[in-house]
């Protein structure tokens, strides 16, 4: 069994097709899988939607990304889990590399992303450096992280006391356990970050992340881009409807 957990907060523009992305990909692995939507406190169709894809959805109410992917893992019954954020989509390509390394002895990895829309110029150019070091430091963000049961129960999972970065301390809890794998196949994640915010304030976030890690997020304050109110993303609809 390989087991899906998406996080999701009021994603109804999202979820249903990062489902789709994920039953597409494992229909064409024919791998027996599960998709298990944690409704993180939503106030929209988030839940309906994600069961009427055929997810199973558990409802908390933490407001905490580390607490969701924790609770959606203790609920999942699969030898293998994938922390999929719900913008986030899947592909058969890094499903089943993200497999094969686990099932050669790897505790887990995860795949670098690209972005759906179009960028803001400071990203574009960022974006090949980012990828580089991610790389080359196999350190990746967290829409799309994978890890053996064991592997995760070694390590406790997601640190709950961070609210944003717990991927970096859930990557270095695995590192030590084990061979951690940046597969050369991508996922595609949304944007809506970057066309929300500033150039500048993206990269004052991406060096907090990567020089400071998971310290400097101990609390939730200032962590708008997180926890703050949606901004609506303009420029770019995933269910491919005119914004």
């Amino acid at each position: 069994m390989v087991s899906f957990v998406i996080p999701a907060h009021n994603e109804e523009r999202w979820v249903v097709r990062t489902i789709a992305s994920i039953r597409a990909a494992m229909e064409s692995l024919a791998e027996s899988h599960e998709v298990v939507v944690v409704d993180d406190a939503s106030t929209d169709a988030t839940a309906r939607l994600a069961e009427q894809a055929g997810a199973r959805v558990l409802r908390v109410a933490h407001r905490q990304i580390a607490a969701s992917r924790n609770a959606g893992a203790r609920e999942a019954r699969g030898e293998f889990l994938f922390f999929v954020d719900a913008d986030t989509l899947a592909n058969s390509g890094a499903v089943g590399a993200a497999l094969r390394v686990m099932r050669a002895g790897a505790v887990g990895g995860g795949c670098v992303f690209q972005f759906d829309g179009v960028l803001p110029w400071g990203a574009r150019v960022l974006y090949p450096v980012a990828v580089v070091s991610a790389r080359g430091l196999r350190l990746v963000g967290g829409c799309f992280l994978f890890c053996s049961r064991r592997a995760f129960d070694r390590v406790g999972g997601f640190c709950e006391q961070f609210y944003a970065a717990e991927e970096a301390a859930f990557i270095r809890a695995l590192k030590k356990e084990g061979r951690f794998v940046v597969p050369r196949e991508t996922v595609v994640t949304s944007g809506r970050k970057l066309r929300a915010y500033s150039t500048w304030r993206i990269v004052r976030e991406a060096a907090r992340w990567f020089f400071r890690g998971p310290e400097s997020y101990r609390q939730r304050e200032g962590l708008e881009m997180w926890y703050g109110p949606r901004q609506e993303d303009n420029k770019h609809d995933p269910r491919g409807e005119a914004s």
